[in-house]
Parts: structure tokens; sequence; C-alpha cells
């Protein structure tokens, strides 16, 4: 063979060789690149967030009770008190003063009882006389009217004893009568003391209202006044009507917001795990005492009832997490966070969340059969001038291997819970099932019936744009 013809047949097999280079190439540069996943049984775990504050199932701001000048603070913010300890006292020179006198009063119409009580005495003493005199005359006026009818007395000591006897039974009607009206006058007597014994307990409830005290054990946490300072009976939490506050730190809560998308899944009694910003490390465990009914506006924190203008802005709802045990570093206000949990399963079916797609069923199947390109309804579909067929459903893109290529198909699936990665799946897939997971990128754009290349390395910010 001549050295010309050897040229010519290597040169024929190197372009050979770069044509089937280049074609390879070709082929291996449109076929997509996605990251993978598989479908796995394991225990899941939902939780809902919520962020709030520490507060006390009880409390009570102790407002003034009377008017005028602070005398005495007993206590200050951070001070530990017993149910009835005196709190504070505000000046009472007056209401004592009435109460002073008032018990003079009772006292003097305490003896004013007894002097009656002794007149009733002699009154009826007096009656028992003048019965034993009624009861002399009345035996001389027998004898009298025997001696008269035998004509042994003149008539005229007849008619003598006759009116004695008159007499005597007058006397003792009056004296009877008198008895009466001592009795009387005791009762009045008695009634003026009961009605002063009842202005003495109007008295000492004035005088009460001088001087505050705890109405449970409690911890002192605001103590807005000093002595000397002058207040007023006023509106609640007004400014000079609150001498201080006073929690019952015995339960204690942890009082969170919850995003209105997530309340739905919130029940009472589920365990939660609250956090505290100034405690580091720590965790309280408790449960959901309180589910909130009403939105709160996100901006405000105020009731959507009790807004005075519509808004389309994010709500939430208000979460009480009652803490299984206390703390002495537990202080009302402090930022909490409590995780929520609204469901465990064990042992269910889970993929990641990002593998999730919306997509049409019936455009899915028609990609899949003609290897992802689009048919013409399709190519309507997409330009916007027509529907796509169907509703569109949640599911996920399936890895199929057709002979030496990769292929993607659209799955629907239906789900359960939602973990923090993962979600459970009901139905239409099963365990080893390899699924496409991203990149979001990709998986926005991806289509059935692709051709597809496993690549899993780590995702840049670039992937993710």
């Amino acid at each position: 063979m001549s050295k010309k013809k050897i040229i010519l047949i290597t040169v024929a097999v190197i372009v050979l060789a770069g044509i089937v280079i280049g074609t390879i190439m070709h082929s291996q540069g449109s076929v997509t690149k996605v990251a993978t996943g598989k479908a796995v049984r394991q225990d899941l775990v939902s939780i809902v967030n919520g962020t709030g504050q520490i507060k006390p199932k009880t409390y009570v701001n102790v407002g003034a009770t009377a008017f005028g000048r602070i005398t005495k603070l007993n206590v200050k913010e951070g001070d530990h008190v017993k149910q009835g300890q005196l709190v504070a006292t505000v000046e009472s020179e007056q209401p004592a003063s009435a109460v002073q006198a008032q018990h003079a009063t009772i006292a003097a119409s305490k003896t004013d009882v007894d002097s009656y009580v002794a007149a009733e005495r002699t009154a009826e003493a007096n009656v028992e006389q003048a019965k034993a005199d009624l009861e002399q005359k009345k035996f001389d006026f027998g004898r009298a009217r025997a001696l008269y009818d035998e004509k042994l007395i003149a008539k005229q000591d007849f008619d003598a004893k006759k009116a004695a006897f008159d007499v005597s039974d007058a006397t003792l009607q009056q004296r009877i009568a008198a008895v009466a009206q001592a009795k009387a006058q005791t009762a009045s007597a008695r009634g003026h003391v009961d009605q002063a014994v009842a202005t003495l307990r109007g008295n000492d409830y004035s005088l009460g209202l001088t001087q505050s005290r705890a109405p449970f054990d409690a911890l002192v946490t605001n103590v807005p006044v000093r002595e000397g300072e002058t207040v007023v009976v006023g509106i609640q939490n007004a400014e000079g009507s609150t001498l201080m506050t006073l929690a019952d730190m015995s339960v204690i809560t942890a009082e969170v917001k919850v995003d209105e998308t997530d309340i739905v899944n919130v029940r009472l009694n589920q365990p939660a795990d609250v956090t505290i910003d100034a405690l580091p490390g720590r965790v309280f465990r408790g449960h959901v005492t309180e589910v909130g009914d009403q939105a709160l506006l996100r901006t405000t924190g105020l009731a959507t009832s009790q807004s005075t203008t519509g808004t389309e802005e994010a709500k939430d709802f208000k979460v009480v997490v009652t803490l299984d045990e206390t703390s002495d570093d537990l202080k009302p206000g402090l930022s909490a966070t409590a995780k929520i949990t609204t469901a465990h399963e064990k042992d269910v079916l889970t993929i990641p969340i990002q593998s999730l797609v919306q997509r049409v069923p019936e455009a899915e199947k028609e990609l899949a059969a003609n290897d992802g390109k689009p048919s013409a309804t399709n190519i309507v579909a997409a330009s916007g001038a027509a529907p796509a067929k169907g509703p569109s459903v949640q599911g996920v893109y399936l890895l199929q291997q057709q002979k030496k290529k990769v292929r993607v198909v659209f799955v629907p699936i239906k789900t359960g819970i939602t973990g923090a990665t993962d979600i459970q799946v009901l139905g239409g897939l099963k365990p080893g099932d390899e699924i496409v997971i991203g990149r979001y990128k990709v998986l926005r754009a991806l289509k059935s019936g692709i051709t597809v290349k496993r690549d899993n390395t780590p995702e840049t910010e670039t992937d993710k744009s």
C-alpha cells in the first residue's frame, strides 16, 4: 500500500472518530442533570413553631382602692409575697378617725341600752308591787262588802274601800304600760347599737381600702409608684391607679403566636418543647392548654374583629403552652420559642419535601409518550392560548431505566403529615423508588420523558437561582 493511501485512511479514521465523539458529546450534553433520592421508611415528626413570651398563668395588677398619698411600700420588684401579706398602705387618718368615733358611739349606745334595761326592770318591779297592792285592796274590798251587807259598817266606809280597790287596779295598768314603754325604749336603744355597728363595718371597710394585701402567693414583677406619691381610684392600668403587678409563678406558660397556615394542626394537650432566648441550651417541656379562635393581625397584634379597616396581611393565632415544671430562672416577658409536636408517625414511607411538584397528569402522559417533546396540544397549552388538560395535582418525577438511558416520568402521589425536611407518602410510591429531588431550577422546568443523568454533587448558590 502506498504511503499516500495510508495517510488518507488515517485521516478518514480520525474524521470518523471525531464525528462519533462529537455525536456522543452532543447527546450527553442534551441530558439533564438531576439530583436524586429514594423513598424510604422512617419515623416522621410534624412540628409547628411559634414565638412569643413567658407569662404566668395567673397575674393581677393591684390597683389603688383609696385616694391619698402612699405612706408605705412594703415590697419591691423581685420580692416573693404570701397570700394576705400587707404590700402597701395609703394615708388613713380620716377613715381611722371615723372608726374611732364610731367605736365611741357604739359604747355610748350600749350604755343607753343598759340604762333602759335597768328602767325596764324597775318598771317590772313596780308592776309586781302594784299587783300585790291590788290583791290587798281586793281582800279589803271583799270584807267591806260582807260587812256592809250585814249593816255592820257605814256606806261611807264601804265606798272608801271600793275606791281604794279601783285606784290600785288603775295603778297596776299604768305600771304594766310603763313596762311596755321601757321595753320599747330598750329595743330602740339596741337598734341604735346595731345601726352604729353597721356604720362601723362601713368605716372599717373604708379603712381597709387604704391597705393593699396580696391576693395569693406571688412574685412582685412591677412597682410603678413610690412612697409619697398620690394615687387615685381609676381605670385599671391608668397612671396613678396601679400600685404593683403580682404574678403567680407556680404555673408558668409560654404564650406564642402560630401562623394561620399551621394553626389547623394544633390541638389541646399536644406536647411542646419551649426554649428561652435568655437561657440557651435549656429546653422546657410542656403541653398545649389553649388554642385561640380569633385571628390576630401580625403587624398590630389586634384581633381581626377589632380592626376597623379591611386588610389582607398575614395573620397569627394565639397558642398557650403550659410548662410541666417551673424554674426560678423563668421571668415574665422573656422571649420564648415553642416547638409543638402536632403528629408523630412511626415507620412510614417518606420523601424529601422539595421533590414535590404540581403538574397536569394528562399533559405529562403525552410528554412521556413523545420522549419529552410536546405535542401540538401541549404547545398550545404552554403558550397560554388554551388550558392544559385537567387540573394540576401534586406528584414526583420517578426515574425509569430504559435500555441505556434514564428517563423521568411524573407520578401523582398522596401525602400525609409534613416533617422538617420530609413528607409522608400515603400512595403512589413504594420503598426504594428513586425520584428527582432537585435541583430547584431543574425541577421547575422538568417534563416527563426527558432523559436525565444523576448528579448528586452539593448544590451551589448558582444552582438555587
